[in-house]
């Protein structure tokens, strides 16, 4: 759905019903998985217009990073408008949830993290998987965190399913801490010079019955 969609009082109409009854926005608009992480970052599921006037106002936001890129549901304009109205920088950077970050989306998501004003919010459907992999990384990269200890964000509590096919995000950080026990490494460096996306692809194995759940009942992008 295109900005210029809320143009016209039916398109603005269409857009808030598509974002609450298609894009779960009723969910959202009852629990939206907000965390602080540290240094003036939190994360979240997809922010309602009235949500992200709410932590502006408490919060100071000064950015928000939409890890959905730019989104075909009501959501997407109605998010740009409020930030604009607002002056939030809206950030668009695409993760997904059942593929772990290539190279060049980690190196996009570092330097985001670095130019950025805070505080700052990123958020992605439902605040689970793809949230829980930039926050991680977020702690990793930018408040320098052990990789053990980053992965805490990515945990049931959120909504994050380690034995489903979502569980390769784990899986990608993993796959870094087994080859450092090994081979002492930092992460950049792992990621630069020994980290391969299509072969880690190929060799995690998700449990079909989690699969299916985070598939199809939950509707993960």
């Amino acid at each position: 759905m295109k900005p210029h969609a809320l143009e016209s009082c039916r398109g603005r109409l269409k857009a808030w019903l598509n974002m609450h009854l298609v894009d779960h926005g009723l969910v959202r608009s009852i629990y939206n998985n907000f965390y602080h992480l540290g240094g003036g970052m939190y994360r979240s599921s997809q922010p309602s217009p009235a949500q992200i006037r709410r932590y502006h106002r408490r919060y100071g936001l000064k950015t928000i990073l939409n890890l959905r890129g730019e989104s075909p549901y009501g959501s997407y304009p109605l998010e740009r408008e409020a930030c604009a109205e607002l002056g939030i920088e809206l950030v668009d950077l695409t993760l997904f949830s059942r593929a772990p970050p290539s190279r060049a989306r980690i190196h996009a998501l570092k330097d985001t993290f670095e130019r950025i004003g805070y505080p700052a919010l990123m958020h992605c459907k439902s605040g689970a998987d793809r949230a829980g992999m930039a926050a991680a990384l977020y702690r990793i990269l930018h408040l320098g965190h052990p990789v053990e200890d980053a992965m805490a964000e990515l945990h049931w509590k959120y909504g994050h399913f380690k034995r489903a096919r979502t569980g390769v995000q784990d899986f990608f950080l993993a796959s870094y801490l087994a080859h450092a026990r090994q081979t002492p490494i930092g992460f950049m460096e792992w990621v630069d010079t020994v980290y391969d996306e299509r072969a880690l692809k190929t060799q995690f194995r998700a449990d079909g019955w989690s699969s299916l759940l985070v598939d199809k009942v939950l509707h993960r992008e």
